[in-house]
């Protein structure tokens, strides 16, 4: 079992810091353009002003050095600098989606010993802990920059049973963004938007990216993601909403670079963004990863590019084992951090994968492939040809129980209306085994696909079992 790692990076892309990133910026270029947003911009120094005058309200409060601290928030001003007031704290700092309900969330908070929540979005979560406000206070709360110190706790899917708490250090979270940084040569001068959620990893990467060249971060959640866009060079999104965004006409003036995810890409779609001069990246990440460790430009193939930064690879019997610095300290649960990696630092993924013309392409979740009389069924592979037809830009196949089979493959298609489903059907048809043709098309369900980054296949399987039933 070989191991493969990444290209060495060159040395101008590493920045270390020898205080928190924000503060080490209002020193270097302070007057430069850290954040924009709807009602106006903050350079670095007054960022930096703002963040420090919050992690004293915060200490008024009671959070100290490895406090708990959940962040119930969407996107906004207000989230960002709460989450970089509340690492300056030395808070342990969970951020959490507003929209999961208290009865997902719960038990999952329970175990983590929490102390206090900051809650930007109602409801309150139901786990008994202090409520924070969100306000300003003068004095001292400049907790000491330690990078190898516990920074986040990201909650991962559950596809497998409860979430779990990955915990990374701030070291881990620029690690990723040094391979990111490196790969698509974003600089001071440019400007990302920040439209993937904080309380998801690639929300967090696009944070880290912008801390660790001191470019410009756009948060204007407000907007219309065209309108959003204007003036950012760099942009993270799925493929639905590149998908509408080249719909419009113009395409935002100034957007060069494109990080998609989320979901299989459909090669169509970064033909026509690559002839709009937007230039399309895609990648493999994971929470444990902190979010990108492998990526490339778009170029039709399947493939998902080389390791980023300082990571190692190694296939285990087609399995994806995975190795680097941006990978997260444990688990966190009941005040302990429970090991990620086996004994040699290898983190097996579940992700099948092969190593192919200089770069990694994934064959699917070991965990997703299910059997159909006996023949199994890799349904990422499926996806990926329905993915080719031109009215189709999403594309999910999961299993329904079935008495003879044990299971079938059931399809949910994103498509263009003017195409039908059993036209889609039959052009599929001939180009997959009997056993791999879905016996059932649905759309895909507005209401499933809407506000997330990554649909839990899971929560497909359970609305088409119901369909069924």
């Amino acid at each position: 079992m070989a191991s493969l790692s990444a290209p060495a990076a060159a040395e101008n892309n590493v920045q270390h810091f020898g205080d928190w990133p924000w503060q080490h910026w209002a020193h270097v270029h302070s007057r430069e353009t850290a954040l924009v947003t709807a009602s106006g911009e903050l350079n670095w120094r007054q960022l930096a002003a703002q963040v420090s005058e919050l992690a004293v309200g915060f200490r008024q409060q009671g959070v100290q050095p490895g406090s708990g601290v959940v962040l119930k928030s969407k996107n906004s001003p207000q989230a960002l600098l709460a989450y970089l007031a509340l690492l300056q704290c030395g808070a342990r700092l969970l951020p959490l989606n507003p929209q999961l309900p208290d009865g997902q969330t719960a038990p999952v908070l329970a175990r983590l010993n929490l102390d206090f929540v900051l809650c930007l979005e109602t409801p309150l979560p139901s786990v008994p802990l202090k409520v924070l406000a969100l306000r300003a206070a003068s004095g001292c709360a400049h907790h000491q920059w330690e990078s190898e110190s516990l920074a986040t706790l990201t909650l991962t899917s559950g596809s497998s049973g409860l979430p779990k708490a990955a915990a990374h250090s701030f070291a881990a979270h620029l690690a990723c963004a040094r391979g990111v940084v490196a790969l698509m040569s974003f600089t001071a001068s440019d400007c990302w938007l920040l439209s993937l959620p904080l309380y998801h990893v690639s929300g967090q990467g696009i944070i880290w990216r912008w801390l660790l060249t001191g470019a410009t971060l756009k948060v204007t959640p407000e907007l219309p993601l065209a309108q959003a866009l204007a003036g950012c060079s760099f942009a993270s999104l799925v493929p639905t909403q590149l998908w509408r965004l080249l719909q419009q006409e113009p395409v935002p003036a100034g957007l060069e670079n494109v990080l998609l995810g989320g979901a299989t890409i459909a090669a169509e779609l970064t033909q026509r963004a690559e002839a709009a001069g937007i230039r399309c990246w895609c990648g493999y990440g994971m929470t444990e990863a902190a979010s990108t460790i492998a990526a490339k430009r778009t170029n039709g193939r399947d493939g998902v590019g080389q390791l980023l930064g300082e990571a190692q690879l190694q296939l285990a019997e087609g399995e994806v084992w995975l190795r680097s610095p941006a990978l997260a300290c444990g688990y966190w649960q009941e005040g302990e951090l429970l090991p990620l990696v086996d004994e040699h630092g290898w983190l097996h993924t579940r992700d099948a994968g092969i190593w192919r013309d200089g770069e990694l392409h994934l064959c699917g979740r070991l965990d997703n492939q299910f059997f159909s009389g006996g023949e199994g069924i890799q349904p990422e592979q499926i996806e990926r040809l329905l993915l080719r037809h031109p009215a189709v830009s999403q594309a999910w196949v999961v299993p329904v129980s079935d008495a003879e089979f044990g299971q079938r493959p059931v399809a949910l298609l994103e498509r263009d209306n003017n195409t039908r489903l059993d036209a889609i059907a039959e052009w599929a048809a001939c180009q997959l085994a009997k056993f791999q043709q879905p016996v059932q098309w649905f759309d895909l369900p507005a209401d499933l696909s809407a506000g997330g980054i990554k649909l839990p296949r899971r929560t497909l399987i359970q609305w088409v079992n119901r369909e069924f039933r």
